[in-house]
């Protein structure tokens, strides 16, 4: 989720719900000032009031969320092309999601977050987008129904695992990887309760799983049964029969 070699500076910045544009972008996240322990003592006092920035942000995600329906979060790529296989893929399962009776949820971005929540709205589903402040921010989606903006990237993780019943991850980069193990962590210490989590592509996904299995697990870093936390597929149709049969519906 790097910055592309090259790419200039945005004319546009959201800075949750501020925007910002032209000459007033500014340099940096706020995770990453929040994070940065170098420069002067003031920071130690005005590091308090960062709390309430993200105590309000914990209180708009629960606000704008907590009447969901059932959902599952799907996850992949922002560089996946348009019209590609894998975008394509992603289309058909967020409108299978929404036929099988799921809202959606994604980081709101483009590529492959777009194509399953524009797969959702053409099944006149709910449409959900989860985005991030960065500093090279494409906003979200045009197939986004309800849209919500963080600052932090742990409160939006909340989000992802809180209002949903299982995950879906398409191919995709860092920030996809990020939120997979976090999701097997979360389900193998019993932070939550267990929900399926789908692999979609095996080709792309076959040597990640190849390596927990043959180094991880066979060096003792983790057991047999965690391989189990998680399905790999190239069927749409059985990924959501995966996730119809973990939740019950």
């Amino acid at each position: 989720m790097g910055m592309p070699e090259g790419a200039r500076k945005p004319e546009e910045q959201r800075l949750g719900p501020v925007i910002r544009r032209r000459e007033q972008v500014q340099a940096g996240t706020t995770d990453q000032r929040l994070l940065d322990t170098e420069g002067d003592s003031e920071w130690v006092h005005t590091d308090p009031w960062r709390v309430m920035r993200i105590q309000s942000e914990f209180v708009e995600g629960f606000g704008a969320l907590a009447e969901l329906p059932s959902a599952i979060s799907v996850f992949g790529s922002a560089r996946t092309p348009v019209g590609t296989p894998e975008y394509e893929a992603g289309t058909r399962i967020g409108r299978a999601l929404v036929e099988a009776g799921f809202a959606v949820i994604t980081g709101g971005g483009p590529g492959a977050m777009e194509a399953a929540n524009k797969g959702a709205r053409e099944a006149k589903g709910v449409s959900v987008g989860l985005g991030i402040e960065l500093p090279f921010e494409q906003g979200l989606n045009p197939h986004v129904d309800i849209g919500v903006n963080f600052r932090y990237f742990f409160v939006r993780k909340t989000m992802f695992v809180k209002y949903a019943q299982g995950f879906v991850v398409l191919p995709g980069g860092l920030g996809t990887l990020d939120e997979l193990f976090e999701a097997l962590t979360l389900v193998q210490t019993r932070k939550v309760t267990r929900f399926p989590i789908v692999l979609f592509g095996t080709e792309y996904w076959g040597g990640l799983v190849e390596w927990l299995r043959n180094t991880v697990v066979a060096q003792g870093k983790a057991s047999e049964k965690d391989l189990l936390l998680f399905h790999l597929t190239d069927d749409v149709d059985e990924a959501v029969a995966l996730v119809t049969k973990e939740t019950g519906k």
